[in-house]
């Protein structure tokens, strides 16, 4: 996976930060992973910091002052990756509720095949890969998904997947101190400003499994932002505004 980076936004994964730089490098020797920490207090900056001795030039480390949001981490890291030579800028969690041995199958959905944006997918064909998850949960996330792609009328099934991988030039023509959204709505306006542009969006499907270690960062104010903040995203794409 040459020119790819792999942005994963930490607060508090001390108990999956080792590990899930061990796996992903394991898997290729090309590929670079950037950390984005928000000063996370169990020091799980410090251990990227370790890291960085194994993994010298290919382990990145970007620490942010306090806790400001997922989209804003990935808009951070996002920056960050385009000022250097990358092409392929994936977006992944640092609990592995997103297999690493999904990266491949994302890359080449881009690389070998054409796409401009893949999106790791739990709701393919009307099936729900999720494990580990209470059904509670499972039905909140399934029904988001239906209710966002009912609203916008985009062709994707997952549209608050948080597991993609993006073509710079997609990234580059998005402005991306524009981007409202701060939670998990974060995804979805991503995916949409994307749509609009008329990229090629492809879904592969992954199977979700829900962390093991760690403590979720899932909120009432990050599902309220995704439910209210859609139909004001779809209101100004009929004005022209992408």
């Amino acid at each position: 996976m040459k020119d790819a980076v792999v942005i994963i936004p930490t607060y508090n994964e001390i108990e999956n930060i080792e590990s899930i730089i061990r796996t992903v490098f394991s898997l290729d020797n090309d590929i670079h992973i950037l950390i984005v920490d928000d000063n996370s207090p169990d020091l799980t900056g410090l251990k990227v910091k370790e890291l960085q001795k194994d993994y010298q030039d290919r382990l990145h480390l970007e620490t942010r002052k306090q806790k400001s949001g997922l989209g804003t981490a990935y808009i951070y890291g996002f920056k960050w990756c385009l000022k250097r030579y990358y092409q392929y800028i994936f977006e992944m969690d640092a609990d592995f509720s997103h297999n690493p041995n999904d990266l491949e199958r994302l890359y080449n959905a881009c690389h070998v095949e054409g796409a401009d944006l893949a999106i790791g997918s739990r709701y393919i064909g009307n099936k729900i890969n999720v494990v580990n998850w209470d059904i509670k949960r499972v039905l909140l996330s399934y029904f988001a998904s239906r209710y966002v792609r009912f609203i916008t009328r985009m062709p994707i099934a997952d549209t608050t997947a948080g597991y993609v991988c993006y073509k710079r030039h997609v990234l580059e023509s998005i402005e991306l101190d524009k981007i409202k959204f701060v939670g998990y709505a974060f995804q979805i306006e991503m995916k949409f400003k994307s749509y609009l542009r008329k990229f090629k969006i492809v879904e592969v499907p992954v199977i979700f499994t829900d962390r093991t270690k760690g403590e979720s960062k899932l909120s009432g104010g990050i599902i309220s932002e995704a439910i209210f903040g859609v139909i004001t995203m779809k209101i100004k794409s009929l004005f022209g505004k992408k």
